[in-house]
């Protein structure tokens, strides 16, 4: 899974994430770096994986006639750098230097707008199920990289930057199996 150095990881995609861009990005301010990674959950529809859901929600191709919740969030613009799907494939959106639009309304350590400085890693999932043992392998071997390349100094939970808003990675994450030397 270790990423080769080259060109492409060196502009911002990782090698050995399958690519699929994303338009729901813009570029970081130009005085932030990354340092922090924020772990997401997400299923779609709720409760169901292994679909097209989330592919075409973060490339804006989600019909929202083919099932009632995707009507409820027709035009949300929405992305992450990285989502690790259940059997463990990582897909990448956006690259590393640009900003994925994954956080939303966020605070860390008194900072608000988490994308600006972060990396969006989903994992399909959802509050009620464990993640896969693969997903945990994929992340860590991801955390690893992004470690190499940029100074991290916390990975946390979607409900660490939105405590309130959102629940993500949800009870069911074991945080355990999280290799992160900042938690």
């Amino acid at each position: 899974m270790r990423p080769a150095q080259d060109a492409t990881a060196d502009a911002g995609w990782l090698s050995a994430a399958r690519r699929v861009p994303s338009p729901n990005c813009d570029e970081r301010p130009a005085d932030e770096s990354v340092r922090l990674v924020v772990i997401h959950a997400i299923s779609l529809p709720p409760g169901e994986f292994g679909g097209p859901g989330i592919i075409r929600l973060f490339t804006n191709c989600l019909d929202p006639e083919a099932h009632p919740y995707f009507s409820e969030i027709k035009g949300l613009r929405v992305s992450a750098h990285f989502l690790v799907r259940r059997d463990g494939e990582l897909i990448q959106f956006v690259p590393c230097s640009a900003r994925a639009w994954h956080a939303g309304v966020s605070n860390w350590k008194g900072q608000e707008s988490c994308n600006n400085f972060s990396i969006g890693i989903e994992l399909e999932g959802c509050d009620q199920l464990p993640f896969e043992d693969v997903q945990y392998l994929t992340l860590n071997h991801l955390l690893a990289e992004l470690r190499h390349r940029f100074a991290i100094e916390a990975v946390v939970g979607h409900s660490d930057v939105a405590p309130g808003r959102k629940t993500d990675p949800g009870p069911c994450f074991d945080w355990r199996r999280v290799h992160d030397e900042s938690r």
